[in-house]
């Protein structure tokens, strides 16, 4: 682990996980499909410049009480592959979000406001 993993207290790049959406979300549809998935425990959702995202707040299983991976010599390539060139440690990922959903309600006000007609 570097110098900049040993500083970082809470491990927060192995407190959640993203996923992109891959198509942005444009229909009343689409935004249901999302108030479906945000209504569920540790799910939230993004917008930043590449794209739209689900992200699910959910530590690893891995990380031990000091903060340290319990399987680092063991552990998946995408961990491996992980550079913290940039990382929390530098700013809050959310600093980079255009947009931001953590809750239904907070979902729901948006689409009220992009369409007009949500709800009738």
């Amino acid at each position: 682990m570097d110098d900049k993993c040993g500083r970082c207290s809470g491990s927060k790049c192995c407190s959640y996980t993203t996923e992109a959406l891959g198509v942005a979300p444009r229909s009343k549809v689409d935004f249901e499909h999302l108030l479906w998935q945000i209504s569920h425990q540790g799910v939230e959702i993004y917008k930043d410049e590449d794209g739209w995202f689900l992200l699910f707040q959910a530590r690893c299983e891995h990380i031990q009480p000091s903060g340290a991976c319990g399987i680092y010599a063991e552990r998946p390539q995408i961990c491996r592959d992980y550079s913290n060139d940039w990382c929390e440690l530098d700013a809050p990922a959310e600093a980079g979000f255009e947009l931001h959903f953590r809750n239904y309600r907070e979902l729901l006000d948006y689409c009220k406001k992009r369409f007009k007609t949500w709800g009738r």
